[in-house]
């Protein structure tokens, strides 16, 4: 990942219905969730949700696909470490030991 990239995904974080969104597909897994159940878990008014849905997809940290007639959204979990590992690439002055394991998880 490069710097403008990562600024984009955290511009996208920096916003508490898209964190709490981002949060939400994180702990729903792989499967996601229709943009309805969204919504509702959320607690956020449909019509200004897709604009927050749209605006994480732009960023790559999350996806969408269409079933039938509803959208599933779900975590982008490749885009997520790609940020993590971005973010921690340069950690700890020549010690690596001490955010190894949080960089080992980032990079799974």
């Amino acid at each position: 990942m490069d710097q403008p990239t990562a600024i984009t995904a955290l511009a996208a974080l920096a916003q508490e219905t898209r964190m709490t969104v981002f949060r939400l597909l994180i702990q729903a897994g792989p499967q996601g969730m229709t943009a309805g159940d969204v919504a509702v878990a959320a607690k956020a008014v449909p019509s200004t949700l897709s604009h927050h849905l749209a605006m994480l997809e732009r960023a790559g940290l999350i996806t969408s696909a269409r079933d039938g007639r509803s959208l599933i959204y779900a975590a982008n979990y490749a885009g997520t470490r790609a940020l993590l590992a971005f973010l921690m690439e340069d950690c700890c002055q020549g010690a690596p030991e001490i955010c190894a394991p949080a960089l080992a998880c980032a990079q799974a």
